[in-house]
């Protein structure tokens, strides 16, 4: 299995960081924003997004003090594939 396997799935087998991905289905969700959804510290959630941006499955932007993320089309079409 390819490392980037073991990263999708890795990334994949937390709830949090699956709800993480529910909610930016919608789109761009600010930091802030999530933080306030899953009443976690920004540390906690700042871990789990990290894992899926190495996973390849979201994206981040700075805008002013706050940083926003949305869902890697790139990263889920590479998971497609990987499942398939």
């Amino acid at each position: 299995m390819s490392r980037q396997a073991v990263e999708l799935f890795h990334a994949l087998s937390d709830e949090t960081r699956l709800c993480i991905l529910d909610r930016l289905m919608d789109g761009e969700r600010c930091v802030c924003d999530l933080t306030d959804m899953f009443k976690i510290g920004q540390s906690r959630l700042s871990f789990h997004v990290r894992v899926l941006k190495e996973a390849g499955l979201l994206r981040g932007r700075p805008e002013g003090r706050w940083r926003y993320y949305s869902i890697d089309q790139e990263g889920i079409q590479e998971l497609e594939a990987l499942v398939d």
